[in-house]
Parts: structure tokens; C-alpha cells; sequence
């Protein structure tokens, strides 16, 4: 199996329909969490409304790069999620997150394999092998968060 191939299954398994590494994803934590429950602050942790924000707009900056774009994100702007007064405002950043994940997917899978170890944008952000494996290697970090908050609310 090529790498490409082999990450966009990785990257479909922790969003979207795998249980392999963590017995669980993005789309079945988040799919069953209220609005409610997505803003509801336990202690000094992020949300869970935050860290889907956070995952969704590395996954969107990354991906504008992945289809030929420019990188236009920044680590201070990770955490500005938008207020989530109903569900229809969560459900909204739910949806963008998974159709973000499958783009994101479905772009690594197209992504020639000699492109993984091409200069990701510029120099000091190393190779689109090494931002795609981080992309990857971050959600799985912030899922458990997910995991652990939603554990902690009962």
C-alpha cells in the first residue's frame, strides 16, 4: 500500500469511521455530544467546542495548501472559536469538521508520493510528509481530550 494511501485511511479511521487506535473518532464523539455539552467548561480544560474548532482549522489550513493554496493560518488564531449558542451552531462547526477531515482525506490519498518529502510551503515548516503525519498525530492527541472531557461531564 502506498503512503498516501495508507495516511488517508488513518486520517478516515480517527475522524470519521475507525476504531482502530483510539475504539473511537471524531464523528462518533461528536456526533453524540449536545451543544450544551460542547460548550460546558470542566475545569481550566478546553472544550469540546474549542478543540473541534482547533482540529478544524488546522485540517482547513493544511488542506487550502494540499489543493494548491497558500498557508493563511496561525497558531493565535487556533482557539477563536466562534459562540455556540444552539445546536444548529455546533452542528454547523460538526459538519464543516468531518467534510474537512474527508477533503483532507481524500487529498493526502490523491497526493502523488513524491510529493511527501517536498518542501511544505517553506523550509522551516519541513515537508508535507511531515505536516500531514502532524495533522494526523495532533488529532488523536486532542480526541482523547475529547474523550476525557466528555468522561468527565457524566
Amino acid at each position: 500500500m502506498n503512503r498516501n494511501t495508507f495516511i488517508a485511511n488513518r486520517l478516515r479511521e480517527v475522524f470519521l469511521n475507525g476504531k482502530w487506535i483510539a475504539n473511537t473518532n471524531y464523528k462518533e464523539q461528536l456526533e453524540v455530544t449536545t451543544w450544551q455539552q460542547a460548550v460546558h467548561k470542566v475545569a481550566n480544560l478546553n472544550t469540546v467546542a474549542a478543540l473541534a474548532y482547533h482540529i478544524n482549522y488546522y485540517l482547513g489550513g493544511v488542506l487550502k495548501v494540499l489543493n494548491g493554496g497558500t498557508l493563511d493560518i496561525s497558531d493565535k488564531f487556533a482557539f477563536d472559536v466562534p459562540p455556540i449558542e444552539s445546536e444548529a451552531d455546533w452542528q454547523k462547526l460538526v459538519s464543516q469538521l468531518l467534510a474537512n477531515a474527508e477533503a483532507f482525506a481524500l487529498a493526502v490519498e490523491q497526493l502523488p508520493v513524491e510529493q511527501f518529502g517536498a518542501i511544505f510551503v517553506d523550509e522551516k515548516y519541513s515537508t508535507y510528509g511531515r505536516n500531514i503525519e502532524g495533522v494526523l498525530e495532533h488529532s488523536y492527541y486532542h480526541l482523547g481530550q475529547i474523550v476525557l472531557i466528555r468522561k468527565l461531564m457524566g
